[in-house]
């Protein structure tokens, strides 16, 4: 808070933090020793070194966010570089600019809500540039935790739209469902944005009953996450149950592509999957389910968990 509210604290904070790198909000990773990726977190002394090297002004890092700090108490910042030559930065770097849905899949669960909250920080910088009652530019502060009309005087904060996630169970089963965007192969739990002034419940069954067609009987909140698709969201993670009797699943409108019941079994062997199985296309052609790092597996795995349990 100390380092959001003092811009002179901020700046000395940035000499000695670090810095995620980001090119047209996509963040560099880094190939692990083992095949895999990581999240290379940078000293600003090397990042002021590679704009160095590549002609920039050292003022560029003076544009960096503030993400967050560390168990160390290390100030985090997150730096676009769009402005530079990609090729150049992943050469110096020894990484690659990554779109962040792919990152998702190769980042461990851990590194996940970093990268996420560096990403979606930019971009409401990005597209809050002007104040939507002057038309006048908007100013942000050191940290960049803020912008500030100073025509209107009106000062704009970060903002997150409230998302319910919900898996629907009859008892027996679980219900998934799949959007036409979705890679081929996977479900999901059913989503949807909060209307105005609806509460989470509220929410939770007008979505299973607009989606669907389904009565929730009862409901039960499980956890949040932030989620940075398609703008940056809160999603409010719920278990909801219907009767056994009353589980005929009625798609309604272009949203979901598919609705399934799922059984237990079926569930244990997409959670087991590392992975999305590929055919000799390279194709998802197996049920499968988001990765670990969504609220999504969260919800599927702790249904998984209480069916055995019962």
């Amino acid at each position: 808070m100390n380092l959001k509210e003092d811009d002179e604290l901020c700046r000395r904070a940035l000499q000695s933090g670090t810095v995620l790198l980001y090119h047209k909000l996509s963040p560099l990773l880094q190939r692990t020793d083992r095949g895999g990726y990581k999240l290379p977190i940078f000293q600003v002394s090397v990042v002021n070194g590679m704009l160095e090297k590549l002609g920039k002004d050292a003022e560029v890092i003076n544009s960096s966010v503030l993400v967050g700090c560390s168990d160390s108490l290390l100030a985090q910042f997150c730096l676009e570089v769009a402005e530079l030559e990609q090729n150049a930065v992943e050469e110096l770097c020894q990484g690659v600019f990554t779109d962040l849905r792919k990152a998702f899949f190769l980042l461990r669960s851990s590194e996940v809500p970093l990268v996420t909250r560096g990403q979606a920080l930019l971009r409401w910088h990005q597209t809050h540039s002007y104040c939507s009652a002057t038309g006048k530019p908007t100013q942000r502060n050191q940290a960049g935790s803020q912008r500030v009309c100073h025509s209107s005087g009106i000062t704009y904060y970060p903002q997150m739209a409230p998302v319910v996630i919900v898996l629907v169970s009859d008892g027996e089963r679980c219900l998934l469902a799949r959007q036409p965007a979705f890679p081929r192969g996977m479900y999901s739990a059913l989503a949807g944005f909060c209307d105005m002034g609806e509460t989470v419940l509220e929410t939770l069954r007008r979505e299973v009953a607009e989606e669907v067609g389904l009565e929730v009987e009862s409901a039960q909140y499980s956890s949040s996450q932030h989620w940075p698709f398609p703008q940056s969201s809160l999603m409010v993670a719920c278990h909801a149950t219907v009767s056994p009797g009353s589980s005929q699943i009625n798609l309604s409108g272009a949203e979901l592509e598919d609705a399934r019941w799922f059984t237990l079994q079926e569930v244990q062997e997409a959670l087991q999957r590392n992975s999305p199985p590929r055919d000799i296309k390279g194709e998802a052609n197996v049920f499968w389910v988001p990765p670990s790092s969504a609220i999504a597996n969260q919800l599927i795995q702790e249904w998984a968990n209480q069916q055995l349990k019962s």
